[in-house]
């Protein structure tokens, strides 16, 4: 059921939390980054957008110590389960205060209360609720967090997953991937020099660039990020995947509204 004018637009783990300290929010950016949406949503009243959020120094921390994504059998591991859904519920609930009070309708689907897996891939999903939210004007709020999988037990599915399964549905016109890096870098030694365009022509081409992250991170950092959009914009040709700084003022507002910067990935 495609929407028009409809954005996922990700608030990147890195963005939101400091990932060297452990549960600790970076509460200024959040605020600054709900206004944007929120400034974006007035000018541009037919946009339609999921929003979503990686967990950061709150789940990605907690998820390495049990190595969570990889399976959840014995008593211990489950206690950790609880343990990586709490942390990623903490944030969730941050970021649902601060959109708020920026004055955007949001409502919270976590994935872990939805997504049944079958080996971390999701085999059940009623996104019938998310799609009507979307219909009648409010913005779903997803997020990184932990999912019930029949072969493994418990595992992680990232932000850009669930981005994966939604756009199967719902086909966005774009997905906006706002974090600390200002797209992907040609070389992780040389920041200032972006690869400003990735196609499924050029990928074997930048690989060598691609590399994970220097900090706690389950689902596998840049490589895995890129790979996944890959892999969207060739189901769905008309997709356009960007990678950009977001603690920059006013990068968001001008990604949501159009502006094009940091790494397009197309088909």
């Amino acid at each position: 059921m495609p929407l028009e004018h409809l954005v996922f637009l990700k608030l990147g783990g890195s963005l939101i939390t400091d990932k060297t300290k452990p549960l600790t929010p970076r509460l200024e950016l959040i605020k600054s980054a709900a206004n944007e949406i929120a400034q974006a949503l007035a000018d541009k009243p037919e946009l339609h957008l999921v929003i979503g959020h990686g967990s950061g120094s709150f789940g990605h921390a907690v998820a390495s110590q049990y190595q969570t994504q990889d399976g959840v059998h014995t008593a211990q591991d489950w206690h950790g389960f609880a343990e990586v859904w709490r942390a990623a519920r903490q944030l969730n609930q941050i970021m649902v205060e601060n959109l708020s009070a920026a004055g955007i309708p949001i409502i919270a689907f976590p994935p872990s209360a939805g997504i049944m897996a079958e080996n971390k891939r999701p085999a059940s999903w009623d996104t019938m609720p998310l799609i009507t939210a979307l219909t009648h004007d409010l913005v779903p709020l997803v997020q990184g967090d932990v999912i019930f999988d029949t072969q493994l037990g418990g595992t992680i599915f990232s932000t850009e997953q669930v981005f994966q399964h939604l756009a199967q549905t719902l086909v966005p016109s774009r997905i906006l991937l706002a974090g600390l890096d200002h797209g992907v870098y040609s070389d992780p030694q040389k920041p200032q020099e972006i690869i400003p365009h990735i196609t499924p022509e050029n990928y074997q081409q930048v690989l060598p660039a691609l590399s994970g992250s220097h900090t706690a991170d389950v689902t596998g950092g840049m490589e895995a990020k890129v790979n996944l959009m890959l892999s969207l914009v060739k189901s769905h040709p008309s997709l356009t995947a960007q990678i950009f700084y977001g603690a920059e003022p006013g990068n968001i507002y001008k990604a949501l509204t159009g502006g094009q910067f940091g790494t397009r990935i197309t088909a």
